[in-house]
């Protein structure tokens, strides 16, 4: 196989990711068949396991990219899409999981829908229920209302989480969750890729407006993945002040004022 010619390129940044690297890695193994695919990890400076844990299993050609300290979600990311000449090209989280021919599939299915640009499968958590991560452009109200626990404000957030959708169905949607990305790798480099002013979050957002411009983005429940979401911007003070400067960082190059 010609790496740098191949269908599929797969990309995933670590940072101190010893307790779910492993899971995926196997995962990409075991159900991605039939399809020619490079794997390339780019990592942020753990200093866990991590590394560790990627070279043991040497058996899986995996192209490893270690960076002397964490620059960022967006910009490591970005080193991949630098290297790669694939026709599509999947951003992965370290904490996804497949269960079935996920990648395959959705290939498949892009290969007969030649406007849609990027494609977000279903999202589950451990537990087979749905998480809600295809979402509307972000506005400020949204964002509070997923902050605050007060009755005037479940309308917005439901309105953020498109709870008025069925998503047992596929729909356009405005914002797509950088935990699985499915997206046409000529598209992704017209763009520019990850606007690396972003350090972590609404970085998938922005890459999702710009994909829009002039392509579909497409939530499909036919194709799932499994996602063990930890939440740390909603748990730790250092991340959610980070979240707090992405999403100024975002209103201000959108322009949003509302």
């Amino acid at each position: 196989m010609d790496k740098q010619r191949s269908r599929i390129s797969i990309g995933i940044v670590t940072h101190n990711n010893e307790g779910c690297i492993l899971e995926l890695l196997h995962s990409i193994k075991k159900f991605t068949k039939n399809i020619e695919y490079r794997l390339l990890v780019v990592d942020n400076s753990s200093i866990d396991k991590t590394v560790e844990l990627i070279n043991s299993v040497n058996d899986y050609d995996i192209e490893l990219i270690e960076n002397k300290k964490n620059i960022g979600f967006g910009a490591a990311h970005n080193m991949i899409i630098g290297r790669i000449d694939s026709e599509y090209h999947v951003i992965v989280n370290p904490d996804i999981t497949l269960k079935e021919n996920t990648i395959l599939n959705i290939y498949n299915y892009l290969e007969n829908n030649h406007d849609i640009g990027l494609l977000t499968p279903k999202i589950l958590n451990s537990n087979g229920t749905m998480q809600l991560l295809p979402k509307r452009k972000p506005k400020f109200i949204y964002l509070l209302s997923r902050r605050l626990s007060f009755n005037f404000l479940d309308k917005y957030r439901h309105e953020y989480e498109m709870r008025d959708k069925d998503l047992e169905r596929r729909h356009d949607i405005e914002f797509s969750s950088g935990c699985f990305i499915f997206i046409r790798t000529n598209l992704l480099k017209q763009v520019g890729g990850f606007d690396e002013r972003y350090f972590l979050y609404f970085e998938d957002a922005d890459l999702t407006r710009k994909i829009l411009k002039n392509n579909r983005v497409e939530y499909n429940p036919n194709f799932t993945v499994t996602h063990s979401w930890d939440r740390a911007g909603q748990r730790e003070f250092k991340y959610f002040l980070i979240q707090i400067v992405s999403m100024f960082k975002y209103f201000i190059k959108w322009n949003i004022r509302g």
